[in-house]
């Protein structure tokens, strides 16, 4: 039989693909486990959570959980939640945006140490500095209150905020940027009307990343807050929760319920997110 190198080809790419597939569906498997087991979990009662086994499916669906979750705090801590996400977000994007355009696109002599002093920042452990923004919160008369979320929020995500969109404009053409300056558009205006809506992707994927960090985000709120009024979803937990038990159950209904905003914010944002990148900066 003679040799067909572009048959060879056709049956290593079809081989790949399916090694590919493969992998994909073993990663589902692993990623989609844990998940399940918390929507299985959510729709039984406390009884039979306890006396059936982690992994036994429930005898019936039941959504009690879920009502009894909504009628607890829920919405307070959603409220909460959704509060500081869209301060600290609108805030950390904009920073960044504003400090990432001169790091990138402008010559000056303090540009170097500038952004290398940012990237070092990222080396700071978020651990180490609870007692100092304790102090500085409860000196600024902010403790136990929502602005003291925000604050951390920001400065703790900036520098890799800064570092990823310093390198992203870096990518746009500076022919752009020379045409709207010939055209006699200062850098205030080039900003606003060419640099920033070329980084309509690398903001959305910021977006996505930090948004997901900031809704999560634990320590802080338990460190800066002490009572429900001002608390986020990752502390509503505790409402299920005491000394010596806790309600399962209901804890994997608040759970579900809590993440299901990510996962729709991550599907809006990627389909943004591809859009921006189709939408075309034409790189140098």
């Amino acid at each position: 039989m003679k040799y067909d190198p572009l048959l060879s080809g056709k049956k290593g790419f079809s081989f790949l693909w399916l090694l590919a597939m493969l992998f994909a569906v073993i990663w589902l498997v692993i990623a989609g486990a844990p998940f399940l087991f918390q929507i299985f979990t959510s729709i039984k009662t406390q009884g039979e959570f306890i006396s059936g086994g982690l992994f036994k499916l429930p005898e019936k669906f039941s959504f009690d959980n879920y009502a009894t979750v909504m009628k607890g705090g829920f919405y307070k801590y959603f409220f909460n939640s959704l509060v500081v996400i869209v301060v600290s977000l609108t805030l950390l994007l904009f920073i960044s945006a504003f400090a990432a355009y001169p790091l990138s696109r402008m010559e000056f002599r303090l540009n170097k140490p500038i952004f290398a002093a940012i990237v070092a920042a990222m080396s700071i452990p978020i651990h180490i500095t609870l007692i100092p923004v304790f102090i500085m919160s409860i000196r600024l008369n902010i403790y136990d209150k929502i602005l003291a979320l925000v604050g951390p929020n920001v400065a703790f995500n900036l520098p890799m905020s800064i570092f990823i969109l310093t390198a992203f404009m870096q990518g746009i053409s500076k022919e752009m940027e020379e045409a709207a300056e010939i055209d006699g558009c200062g850098k205030f205006y080039t900003f606003f009307k060419v640099i920033l809506p070329l980084s309509k992707s690398g903001l959305a994927t910021l977006g996505i990343y930090n948004g997901v960090v900031i809704w999560n985000e634990f320590i802080f709120v338990m460190v800066l807050t002490q009572t429900q009024a001002s608390r986020t979803l990752p502390l509503a937990i505790w409402e299920y929760q005491g000394q010596y038990s806790m309600n399962t159950p209901l804890i994997m209904a608040l759970l579900i319920l809590s993440s299901l905003p990510v996962i729709l914010l991550y599907i809006f944002s990627q389909d943004k997110l591809v859009k921006g990148m189709m939408a075309g900066a034409v790189k140098g």
